[in-house]
C-alpha cells in the first residue's frame, strides 16, 4: 500500500514538472485553442531556439501531453486529448484563486467575452450558452450527466448538425459542465460542445481570431444568440 502510494506520488510530481517550466507552459497554453502548430511556430511564441523547443516538445510528447501529427514533410503538435486541456484549464483557475476577498480579473476583455477552451466555447459566451440551454429546455440533467432534450436536438438540427454523427463514438456523456477559469461558472464541454463550436464557425455565428484563442461574435451571431435568449453584453472593439 505504501509502495503504491509512493509510486502515485512520484508520478504526480513527475507530471507537475512538465507544466512547471515556463516555456513549456506557454506552448501548452498556445495549444489550448484546439489547433495544431509546427515546432517552429511554438518556438517563436515561446521565444525559444528551434533546438530548445524541439527538446521541450519531445518531452511533452513522450509523456503523453502532446500528439505529433505528420503531414508530408511537415510535423505538427497538438494537445493529446481533452483530459490534458482540462488539466491546463484547472491550473489556470488556480492562478486566479482569490487570496483576498475581492480580486480584479486580469483576463483580457476580448478573451473573457469569448474564447476557445480546447475544442469548445468558454468565457462569458460559453457561460451564457450553458445557462441559456437550460432556460430554453435544450438540456436536462440526469444522474449527474447533461443530456440533450428533443427541443435541444431540434435546435442543433437548425444549425445543420448531424446529431448521430456528432455524438457517436464517444464513451463520455453528450455534454458535461466545465468550470470556466475567468467566469468561475460553468460552460459546456464534451462532444456536444465540440460540435456546437464547429457549427457556429461553419454558420459564421462565430469567427476565430488569428493567433489567439479569442472568438469573435459576428453580427449574425449577435442576432442568433439574442433570438434564442442567450444574453451577452457587446463590447466596443
Amino acid at each position: 500500500m505504501v509502495d503504491a502510494l509512493n509510486q502515485d506520488t512520484f508520478q504526480i510530481a513527475r507530471m507537475a514538472t512538465l507544466f512547471a517550466e515556463p516555456s513549456r507552459a506557454i506552448m501548452l497554453m498556445t495549444l489550448m485553442d484546439g489547433r495544431a502548430y509546427t515546432a517552429g511556430e511554438l518556438a517563436r511564441v515561446a521565444s525559444l531556439t528551434p533546438q530548445t523547443a524541439s527538446g521541450h516538445l519531445g518531452m511533452l510528447t513522450d509523456n503523453g501531453l502532446l500528439e505529433l501529427l505528420k503531414q508530408g514533410r511537415h510535423r505538427y503538435y497538438r494537445l493529446a486529448n481533452g483530459e490534458v486541456a482540462e488539466a491546463i484549464e484547472a491550473l489556470s483557475r488556480l492562478t486566479m484563486t482569490p487570496r483576498v476577498k475581492t480580486v480584479r480579473s486580469t483576463v483580457p476583455l476580448a478573451l473573457r467575452q469569448a474564447r476557445t477552451c480546447y475544442d469548445h466555447i468558454a468565457g462569458e459566451l460559453g457561460v451564457a450558452i450553458y445557462d441559456g440551454f437550460f432556460q430554453a429546455g435544450f438540456l436536462q440533467e440526469e444522474r449527474g450527466s447533461l443530456l440533450l432534450t428533443e427541443a435541444g436536438r431540434m435546435y442543433c438540427m437548425t444549425l445543420g448538425m448531424a446529431m448521430d454523427e456528432a455524438l457517436s463514438g464517444y464513451r463520455q456523456p453528450e455534454a458535461r459542465p466545465c468550470l470556466d477559469w475567468s467566469e468561475r461558472r460553468y460552460h459546456l464541454a464534451g462532444p456536444l460542445a465540440k460540435a456546437l463550436l464547429e457549427a457556429y464557425l461553419d454558420k459564421d455565428v462565430l469567427r476565430r481570431s488569428d493567433g489567439s484563442r479569442q472568438l469573435r461574435i459576428t453580427p449574425k451571431g449577435w442576432q442568433h444568440f439574442a433570438s434564442h435568449g442567450i444574453g451577452l453584453q457587446a463590447r466596443a472593439g
